[in-house]
């Protein structure tokens, strides 16, 4: 990431609105903002499906559910944040998943410019081809600032995405079951 690069946006984007750059408030926040980006962005360095490469032999082939799965990314469209609460069932055959690393393939998408949809898809398909599962479902909610701080300005507005895969989406009972789980608490 090129950190020298975003300061010199940041404080051209300071003088672009008005402000002075060089005032005291303000002098430091050109390095802020780049080290911030660095952090929100640290995913588009990382490869969400290197957590998903140790997986265990286990006769289990019922539901695996990880709820509300804290995470916030940023609105590829306004760079505004979007924070919310990620959803995961797959489906087993014959490997299984340590949970946790459920939750870094999350933080690894959703710390990229994003849309709600790419993230939803992204996480349910990286999941069905790494487990080999036999089905995926993944269901996200989130407010987004783009929404509730500017434009329509509805605050509470609560988006939710579902991306299901295989049985889970195939089979009426399992689909009917993941997602009671998903959804229940």
């Amino acid at each position: 990431m090129d950190l020298e690069r975003i300061q010199n946006a940041v404080r051209e984007i300071l003088i672009a609105v008005g402000e002075d750059p060089d005032r005291e408030g303000l002098r430091d926040t050109p390095k802020r903002v780049a080290r911030m980006y660095q952090e929100l962005f640290s995913g588009l360095e990382k490869d969400p499906s290197a957590h998903l490469n140790a997986t265990f032999t286990e006769g289990y082939d019922e539901l695996v559910v990880l709820r509300d799965i804290p995470f916030s990314s940023t609105c590829e469209h306004h760079l505004m944040p979007f924070q919310g609460h990620a959803h995961i069932a797959y489906l087993p055959d014959g490997r299984i998943v340590g949970i946790s690393k459920l939750a870094r393939v999350v933080d690894d998408f959703a710390h990229r410019p994003q849309s709600q949809e790419r993230l939803t898809s992204q996480i349910a398909d990286l999941l069905m081809e790494k487990l080999n599962a036999k089905g995926v479902a993944a269901v996200l909610t989130a407010t987004h600032a783009c929404m509730t701080c500017r434009g329509i300005r509805k605050a509470g507005s609560i988006m939710v995405t579902s991306a299901v895969r295989g049985r889970c989406k195939s089979d009426a009972r399992t689909r009917s079951e993941v997602m009671t789980l998903l959804h229940s608490g």
